[in-house]
């Protein structure tokens, strides 16, 4: 199986499967002597983990990471770094009753037809419990971001048809973490969470949408033509599961203004002492490269595939089929889906860093 890789100079892979012994990741390319902040390593792992709130899968997994190689004394060696998660709370007779029985929307059918085997316990390597490496990884590639000042911050915007109208610059981002959702806004982080609650209640799953804004990223990060840094974001974003959408800048929206009023004049900005733009639609990149502006783009996820509802499929040989999910899956995968946006855009932008 190729993919399993991600990145040009700071690069990592991933292995391990959801109900295996555990899961983990090789970073290569982290520069040497970056302060590894274990603490901060844990917490971010945390924001990830399953059994953190009652709108959440209940999978009791504490996360906890071990370091096998690439730190000394506190600091990056330079040598690749290697982060073990083990798996605590499998309970894979879960997935007894689709051994041979495909679950509507997900990757059970086609591993299946790809590689003519497949992990039905929980979908081995299809499942997101593989993000939690992402995180670690992503992790790392915060704290060399942290030291040029570089923070990517997420936030969910919209469960459903609830949605935030207000910019980003407009929220506070503290309030975030204050809430199981992690919405900025704390109305609005109610009224999302008592739709999840209620969706829980029917069986059923629901989608929504996570805001990312990235700050302190300077001009001239990116590569022109089929690098753009807004094309890596995206591939990154894509790459999530559950993942449907990527947006970056004024996005869709864009398409209702006039050029006149979707360009973004230039201006010297007296108080950064640097040229700026007045509006920020292009956000932040343009020509596939970084101008110094905030990046931010939104990432659209899916209703969870495994509902507590039973819905007509087929089995392996073709035989129709009523399928029930069974265990401990999230409603809502929004709240957990936070820290995997943030670690994905701290990859993309540590190895456009080190590629410039």
């Amino acid at each position: 199986m190729a993919g399993n890789s991600f990145g040009n100079l700071f690069r990592i892979s991933t292995f391990g499967e959801s109900h295996g012994v555990g899961i983990g990741v090789v970073i290569d390319g982290c520069p040497p002597n970056i302060v590894f902040d274990e603490v901060f390593l844990q917490h971010e792992l945390s924001r990830r983990r399953p059994g953190q709130s009652n709108i959440v899968t209940q999978r009791k997994e504490a996360d906890e990471v071990t370091v096998l190689s690439g730190v000394f004394n506190g600091h990056t060696t330079g040598t690749p770094i290697a982060l073990l998660i083990y798996n605590q709370n499998q309970r894979s007779g879960d997935y007894d009753h689709n051994v041979q029985t495909y679950r509507p929307s997900h990757a059970d059918f086609t591993y299946d037809q790809k590689y003519g085997i497949r992990d039905y316990r929980g979908g081995g390597r299809s499942s997101a419990r593989e993000t939690a490496a992402r995180v670690a990884a992503g992790a790392v590639a915060k704290m060399l971001l942290a030291q040029h000042n570089i923070s990517i911050t997420a936030y969910v915007s919209q469960v459903g048809n609830l949605r935030l109208e207000q910019h980003y610059s407009q929220l506070d981002f503290a309030n975030i973490e204050q809430n199981p959702v992690r919405c900025p806004d704390p109305i609005m982080a109610q009224k999302m969470e008592d739709l999840i609650r209620e969706v829980r209640k029917q069986g059923d799953t629901i989608g929504g949408v996570v805001t990312a804004v990235i700050t302190g990223v300077p001009a001239g990060l990116g590569e022109p033509v089929f690098d753009k840094l807004h094309a890596q974001l995206g591939k990154a974003m894509l790459s999530i599961n559950a993942v449907k959408g990527f947006e970056y800048g004024s996005g869709f929206d864009g398409v209702h203004l006039r050029g006149s009023e979707h360009n973004d004049l230039f201006y010297f900005d007296e108080h950064l002492q640097r040229i700026a733009t007045r509006t920020n639609h292009s956000g932040g990149i343009q020509g596939g490269i970084s101008n110094g502006m905030d990046i931010y783009f939104k990432v659209a996820f899916k209703p969870v595939a495994t509902i507590m509802q039973p819905q007509e499929t087929v089995d392996s040989a073709g035989n129709a089929a009523i399928i029930t999910g069974k265990g401990r899956h999230d409603p809502c995968v929004l709240p957990r889906a936070v820290p995997i946006v943030e670690a994905m855009a701290a990859l993309v932008i540590a190895d456009f860093w080190l590629m410039r």
